[in-house]
């Protein structure tokens, strides 16, 4: 069985929440949860400052598109691409190119839980990257921006290095 992909698909301004809903609700009629997997409407929350007045607000991050993660047949396809408000995948032709992993990750579609087998003040041994095989201490981990910050010996010299979460492990 092909593995599920995240797609793009274009909408009519204002009709994202509207073409997710009756997409859910074709899915659900169909049975078809094995194919459809997942769709979004990204969204971010703004504050906005209106005559002095803060008040939350939850904006479309991508107006006029809906993301999609699913295994593309003819089926799906056709389900997908007939919705009402839907004008069509994002891609040459009207063909479904799937989103990389990264442009998955940049985007916040979807997000992975990390769990961490090291905390701020533990050793850490670099293992992925051009300082593979340098131990430092974690001064500071940001699950948000999939960093932690460790102070390495470099040189006879404290140099502080940013990395990703998953390029350092506890030490044995």
């Amino acid at each position: 069985m092909a593995e599920a992909k995240w797609y793009v698909i274009h909408t009519y301004a204002g009709y994202e929440n509207k073409v997710a809903s009756n997409l859910e609700k074709l899915v659900e009629n169909r049975k078809m949860h094995d194919l459809i997997h997942e769709i979004r409407v990204p969204t971010e929350t703004v504050v906005e400052i209106k005559d002095n007045k803060k008040k939350e607000v939850e904006r479309k991050i991508f107006p006029g598109y809906v993301m999609v993660k699913m295994i593309v047949t003819d089926d799906s396809w056709y389900v997908v691409r007939n919705v009402r408000g839907c004008t069509g995948f994002v891609g040459p032709a009207s063909k479904p190119v799937p989103l990389t992993d990264d442009e998955v990750r940049r985007m916040g579609v979807e997000t992975k839980t990390v769990e961490l087998s090291y905390r701020v003040g533990d050793n850490v041994k670099i293992v992925d990257g051009p300082l593979t095989g340098f131990t430092g201490i974690v001064d500071e981990i940001d699950l948000v921006a999939n960093q932690v910050k460790i102070t390495i010996s470099m040189f006879g010299r404290e140099t502080p290095v940013e990395l990703e979460l998953d390029q350092v492990e506890p030490e044995a």
